[in-house]
């Protein structure tokens, strides 16, 4: 009969950003370690709050499953003497394996027949081997940081203070970091801190809920919006949704209680990303909006721990945002005593890289990338450009970036605004940042792309013009994420840039900083960015061979590159395809090792050598008016027109001909072709099973 195996793990609180994974990973181990023993189970839950982690799995197995296991010994001729006596090899064979000779069987295999060894070995309990199978998954378990605590040597989350581990009802008995599991649970740490004995999952879910506790994530989590929701609608508002805030208090309580409170409308002057930060970031708490999405000075924190007393709650989370707020205030108030271009000159004592030298020379630096951008795409922003790159950095300085370094950008578009800069420039500020991470937006307007663009590559040529690239280890300039960020914006917006030209201008602007070779650290730069963009168009379910044959061909243009690849991938799925790949790879297989050179006409002297140039002129002709109107499909289908021609040489005349001449000038005709093909791709990187 199948059993219910129950395990949590008590601790002191965990951070809610580890919680949610930690479980995720709780039902892989316990999925993989079953498999592993052979036992049968049902459906795996995991739950968790800030103090436990709950693994749950239905209808375990009593036992693991026999299995039978098959040993090959000698072949049979060679076991058995002409009168069919058993030999040395089969006595030898029989008595290893603990068996008789009679008991062996005759196995047939490739070469033959061989006696052979079943031995059937019968599962073990499950209770027995879970004995072992649970501290391995509780060791197991990764977070971001880890402790150690007292003498033991382990490392989890937090401290763990008791195990709870039953199959069956009975305990499964192991010691983990100085703790004995057992059959005993804890309550909510305040309201119902008392040990009670667990007999299953059926009534560990209702003493655990008796005793304050909300297991269940997803439950804990509606219980939140509702009480959130309820909250805001008594002081006639509703609260700004926040899907993240959300799930982080979600895993920061184990009783959820939503009480309302107050501050001073003064503090409703501060810029609004100002007072939604302080709140959310700092505080975890909920701001609350009116009907057209106003801020109202009201907001909704949620509780861990209900009091005879909870005004006195409330006045204290009030007096906390109010000091939170009044700093702002502050800060905000001495900041805008003087414009934002006046502390521009600051940043000259800031230090961005000590190689690199301070925040003011790396503006310098990408504001020039930024004017070439704009030069080539819009020269009509040059001055917006130039004036958003000069101001984008400059709120580094300020005191309320200082306090909430995370609005780094918002700040200063804010304070542009007031000092009275252009609309486009003071968003450019604060969308220069953008994107900041996988799926996050683009900044709205090209001043922004620019600047955005221009940032992140002077900061990724330094870092490798000085030798500071990303490894496994680490990237402690989010290198990768600069990369992505570029990488992103010029497919979004479709800029069609040469990736060689601008990191050429960026080694230029820095060559006084570098210690790595100039063309050197351009090759780098360009591998790199090749590489996040091919891990990129991977991730997007682009074929693997596609991609590789595409950028192997030529990469410098994300643009251009995109549209091959959909161009090809589009291709592959129809019958031309399969002509076109074996043409190339017909022609790059008898020209490998050729250093190319210029068709004679003069030396084409039959008719299939002659009707080939005549369709690779005409084919190269439609190829380059296609290509410079990124009709790339259409540039293919050229291509495939050169198949028959192609044949027909193959067929016709002997490419390695005896006389040099000709030989040289067939194998320059064919150079000409392939390097045709690799306009497109290097078809020889294509799968065409």
């Amino acid at each position: 009969m199948d059993k219910e195996l129950l395990l949590e793990i008590g601790t002191e609180e965990i951070p809610a950003g580890f919680i949610s994974k930690a479980l995720e990973e709780m039902a892989l181990l316990i999925r993989r370690e079953l498999h592993a023993t052979r036992i049968a189970h049902g459906e795996v839950k995991t739950l968790g709050t800030p103090r436990r982690l709950v693994l749950l799995v239905e209808d375990v197995a009593e036992k693991q499953k026999d299995v039978e296991r098959e040993k090959l010994g000698p072949p049979v001729h060679m076991a058995f003497d002409d009168k069919g006596r058993p030999t040395k090899a089969a006595l030898g064979f029989a008595k290893g394996q603990g068996l008789r000779v009679e008991d062996l069987v005759t196995v047939k295999g490739e070469k033959g027949e061989y006696l052979g060894a079943v031995k059937k070995e019968e599962g073990k309990t499950s209770s027995d081997l879970l004995v072992e199978i649970l501290p391995r998954i509780i060791g197991s378990i990764s977070f971001p940081k880890s402790m150690h605590w007292s003498t033991v040597n382990i490392r989890f989350a937090r401290p763990i203070h008791w195990i709870l581990a039953l199959f069956d009802g009975q305990v499964i008995p192991f010691r983990f970091g100085g703790i004995e599991s057992g059959n005993q649970s804890y309550g909510h740490r305040f309201m119902a801190p008392q040990a009670f004995e667990v007999r299953d999952f059926q009534t560990y879910e209702r003493q655990i809920k008796g005793a304050f506790v909300i297991v269940d994530p997803q439950e804990r989590k509606k219980v939140i919006e509702e009480g959130i929701a309820k909250a805001a609608k008594d002081v006639s508002g509703k609260v700004l949704s926040n899907q993240d805030l959300l799930e982080e208090v979600t895993h920061l309580v184990e009783y959820p209680i939503a009480i309302v409170g107050t501050f001073e409308e003064e503090f409703l002057t501060l810029p609004r990303e100002v007072v939604i930060h302080a709140m959310e970031e700092h505080q975890r708490y909920f701001p609350v909006v009116d009907e057209r999405g106003n801020l109202m000075p009201y907001f909704v924190c949620v509780c861990n721990t209900r009091t005879p007393d909870m005004a006195t709650v409330k006045r204290g989370n009030e007096r906390v945002l109010k000091a939170r707020l009044s700093d702002a205030k502050f800060f905000f108030e001495e900041d805008i005593k003087e414009p934002l271009d006046r502390k521009v000159e600051a940043l000259k004592e800031v230090i961005f890289q000590a190689q690199l030298g301070t925040s003011y020379e790396k503006i310098l630096r990408f504001k020039e990338l930024a004017l070439h951008l704009a030069r080539k795409f819009r020269p009509d922003l040059e001055g917006k450009v130039e004036r958003a790159a000069m101001l984008c950095k400059a709120d580094l300085v300020t005191g309320m970036v200082g306090e909430f370094p995370t609005l780094q950008g918002v700040v200063g578009s804010e304070y542009a605004l007031i000092s009275g800069e252009d609309e486009e420039v003071t968003i450019a500020i604060s969308e220069h940042y953008l994107p900041a991470f996988a799926g996050d937006r683009l900044p709205s307007g090209p001043v922004g792309d620019f600047i955005s663009i221009a940032d992140r590559l002077d900061t990724i040529v330094g870092c490798f013009g000085i030798g500071l690239m990303p490894t496994g280890a680490g990237d402690p300039f989010a290198l990768r994420r600069q990369a992505l960020g570029i990488i992103r914006t010029l497919l979004g917006k479709e800029y069609s840039l040469s990736l060689g030209e601008i990191i050429d201008e960026s080694v230029e602007l820095l060559k006084e900083k570098l210690t790595v070779p100039s063309e050197q650290t351009k090759e780098a730069v360009l591998d790199f960015l090749r590489s996040r963009f091919q891990t990129l168009l991977i991730s997007e379910g682009n074929p693997f061979d596609v991609v590789e044959a595409v950028l192997s061909a030529h990469f410098d243009d994300l643009v251009e590159c995109r549209y091959r690849i959909d161009a090809l991938t589009r291709l592959k799925s129809r019958e031309e395809f399969l002509a076109l790949a074996t043409s190339f790879k017909r022609v790059t297989h008898i020209i490998k090792g050729f250093p190319g050179g210029e068709v004679n006409p003069s030396l084409l002297q039959h008719p299939s050598e002659k009707a080939l140039f005549e369709r690779y002129l005409q084919a190269s002709a439609e190829v380059e008016k296609y290509m410079g109107e990124k009709a790339y499909e259409r540039a293919l289908m050229e291509m495939v027109k050169l198949k028959d021609p192609i044949d027909d040489l193959f067929e016709s005349v002997l490419i390695m001909d005896g006389v040099r001449k000709k030989r040289e000038n067939r194998l320059a005709l064919l150079g000409n072709i392939a390097a045709l093909f690799f306009r497109i791709a290097d078809f020889s990187k294509l799968v065409t099973e």
